[in-house]
């Protein structure tokens, strides 16, 4: 169990229920698998299958291992939370959160449940879905909770239902919540969100310019419902070569200019000053946590 730093460029749902997909996504190149007890779960396998995406984690995986729960105001919400808290599950995905008050509620039952169970007290991530135009109108007040959530996600799906939007291709109707999403991220000094999922799964050239797109709003990554769409957005939201190769430089560069007392200096043509190195440096952490990765 660890509340990792990352990387969670891609955080792949599988259905809890099957056991063979879930075998599958454990094994994939994902950051991190979420294994569903929510949407993907007919009602009547749903407290079934909850000791059965426990026992998955339990056993081998290549990456971090999430469980998504039902959301707060439903029947099943408590008595998910009542077996997925556990050794062996990094973390919870809650989902359709809309107040300060319901993340609230989850982190303490889950902090009891960590102590009578004798876990470490905030070990197990919770990382909430923002995906209903109440959720996107609070969230602020939910990034700025004062709970051990380190990040946040957003689920257009739910929310382009519940705001009735058509959602397109093109997601242009989207680009104010994750615009909203970010920014509440960066205000409550969370690290940056994770994006909704690509629903047109045969479409992997859209899903990659859906990656870059959220990429460049500072986004971290992407929920992911294929494997197929592991690799491609795997690929975004990792550096190029020439990406990590040039900020060592930058890095190199303005740290020999500091020592002699410069802050403003050119490399290759680009202006560097403390903002520019600043975003070198976090490239550069950006890899290293990757090849920890790998």
């Amino acid at each position: 169990m660890t509340t990792n730093a990352g990387p969670y460029r891609t955080m792949l749902f599988a259905p809890g229920n099957h056991a063979r997909r879930v075998e599958k996504a454990l094994g994939l190149a994902a950051d991190a698998v979420i294994l569903d007890l929510e949407d993907a779960v007919a009602v009547a396998e749903k407290v079934a299958t909850r000791a059965a995406v426990v026992e998955a984690l339990q056993g081998p995986r290549t990456g971090l291992g999430y469980v998504r729960v039902n959301a707060y105001d439903t029947e099943f919400c408590f008595g998910d939370l009542l077996v997925v808290v556990a050794d062996g599950v990094d973390g919870i995905i809650l989902p359709k959160v809309e107040t300060a008050a319901q993340l609230q509620s989850v982190d303490w039952i889950v902090a009891q449940l960590e102590r009578e169970k004798g876990l470490a007290v905030g070990g197990i991530d919770i990382i909430p879905i923002i995906e209903t135009g109440t959720g996107v109108a609070n969230v602020r007040d939910i990034a700025a909770a004062g709970t051990r959530v380190r990040r946040l996600s957003f689920g257009a799906g739910d929310y382009t239902k519940d705001m009735g939007m058509r959602w397109t291709r093109g997601e242009a109707e989207i680009a104010q919540a994750r615009a909203e999403i970010a920014l509440a991220s960066r205000v409550a000094g969370l690290e940056p969100p994770i994006d909704t999922v690509w629903i047109h799964i045969k479409e992997t050239e859209g899903c990659t310019r859906s990656a870059e797109a959220v990429r460049d709003m500072g986004y971290q990554g992407k929920l992911c419902i294929h494997p197929d769409q592991v690799d491609p957005v795997n690929a975004v939201f990792t550096p190029t070569d020439d990406e990590a190769a040039f900020a060592e430089k930058v890095v190199a560069a303005f740290e020999a200019a500091e020592a002699e007392g410069l802050a403003s200096i050119q490399v290759d043509g680009y202006f560097v000053d403390y903002p520019i190195v600043d975003q070198a440096r976090r490239t550069l952490e950006l890899m290293a946590r990757i090849k920890a990765r790998e």
